[in-house]
């Protein structure tokens, strides 16, 4: 199987950074400040943006939104998560976005 050629890279290639990014971040999250950590969330969505990665832009947001509601610490490890699984989605059609968005929503309002 050919993977889908991605910026800067092959698409797993963007995933395994997108990973390490993630990982950094669930790392120190208690260290960084909610504009920091906002700031690193709207990196990695926008690198899963360019390449097509929509479930992650889903969740990237979705994340967003918590960060801006005031979820902090250890709750943002979930959210993580979340962003895991979303960037290893080998779909990014709108029903993929969908599936996350409604596990986001179960997050963010149980």
């Amino acid at each position: 199987m050919v993977q889908k050629r991605a910026v800067g890279g092959t698409l797993g290639s963007v995933r395994e950074e997108l990973a390490a990014r993630i990982g950094m971040l669930d790392a120190c999250i208690g260290l960084k400040r909610p504009d920091d950590l906002a700031r690193e969330i709207d990196a990695i969505r926008d690198l899963a943006n360019r390449n097509g990665m929509r479930p992650a832009v889903t969740v990237a947001q979705a994340l967003e939104m918590a960060l801006a509601r005031g979820e902090r610490g250890p709750l943002i490890h979930g959210w993580l998560a979340i962003l895991r699984d979303a960037i290893g989605s080998e779909r990014h059609d709108d029903a993929a976005c969908d599936t996350f968005r409604a596990a986001c929503a179960v997050r963010m309002f149980g």
